[in-house]
């Protein structure tokens, strides 16, 4: 699809699905460092992650400090009553958070690409910084529901300028748990806002309009190495996998520089400043410091 198309395709919808976008090379690559990264992991019983509204999830300051870090969050359902894992620990893992972009190697070589920086400026991007990484294993029978949100939530700009590039390294559906998205939804308002007050974190609702019904939404079913491009304000979900098959997914999280950041974002890069796609880094040390475990 030509960039023209592809742009078209992003401002009618709020989302584009450019199938091949990543070679099975890459995808083996991204694949295996994952599962070095949670072999190594030091963590017992660690820091637990849930998207959904009802869950009661409050995040910890595990998650709050994990803007510039390399951390594993356990999927809630990993845990029996005891708090003993039901699973082999490499199956408890919802996702790897949040700079991978910047603290792995691999990860980084696979992020700043001119590719990225090409797209994200077709899309209306004048200065594309990544903020965020994440790695996603939605594991068989425990992954977890993501319910209706708006990346722009997470990622308060002015004006909006949040972008997600979602990367299938696996193939999703609608059994294994893919996402779900309502075309045109983007041009709605946001509904809700993360915000930080000191230690505390929370999510303000600041508009009552409904999410999608079910059948407004569209399943992006999808191969592995697609990339599923977002507007920060299309609202997106996908449901719990009940399957015997994962659907691993690898996220990155950009907004312009040439916008305004939200002090009250629970994301901030004061110390570090965060890069661009097309920055070539990927053979530099990481700063001194970095805190990676």
């Amino acid at each position: 699809m030509r960039r023209e198309s592809l742009r078209a395709t992003f401002e009618r919808d709020g989302y584009v699905v450019v199938p091949g976008f990543v070679d099975d090379a890459a995808v083996t690559a991204l694949r295996r460092r994952a599962e070095q990264i949670v072999a190594a992991y030091g963590e017992a019983s660690g820091s637990r992650f849930s998207a959904r509204a009802e869950a009661g999830w409050e995040p910890d300051r595990e998650f709050l400090t994990s803007g510039y870090a390399v951390r594993c969050f356990f999927e809630e359902d990993a845990f029996d009553e005891r708090g003993e894992l039901r699973v082999a620990r490499e199956l408890a893992i919802n996702k790897i958070g949040h700079a991978l972009h910047e603290l792995d190697p691999v990860f980084t070589a696979f992020s700043h690409d001119r590719r990225l920086d090409e797209l994200a400026r077709a899309f209306g991007m004048r200065e594309p910084l990544v903020y965020q990484s994440t790695y996603i294993f939605k594991q068989p029978q425990i992954g977890g529901e993501v319910r209706w949100h708006q990346d722009a939530t997470y990622f308060v700009t002015e004006p909006q300028s949040v972008l997600a590039f979602w990367f299938a390294l696996e193939d999703a559906d609608r059994e294994n748990g893919c996402l779900w998205a309502a075309p045109g939804g983007h041009r709605g308002p946001l509904r809700e806002r993360f915000v930080v007050d000191g230690t505390t974190a929370r999510l303000e609702r600041i508009d009552e309009t409904p999410w999608p019904h079910h059948n407004e939404a569209v399943a992006l079913e999808c191969a592995s190495g697609t990339l599923i491009a977002m507007h920060g304000l299309l609202p997106h979900a996908s449901a719990p996998n009940r399957s015997p098959r994962s659907r691993h997914a690898f996220t990155l999280h950009a907004v312009d520089g040439t916008a305004r950041y939200s002090p009250r974002n629970w994301l901030q890069r004061t110390d570090v400043p965060a890069r661009g796609f097309a920055d070539s880094y990927r053979d530099a040390a990481p700063p001194q410091g970095a805190p990676v475990r």
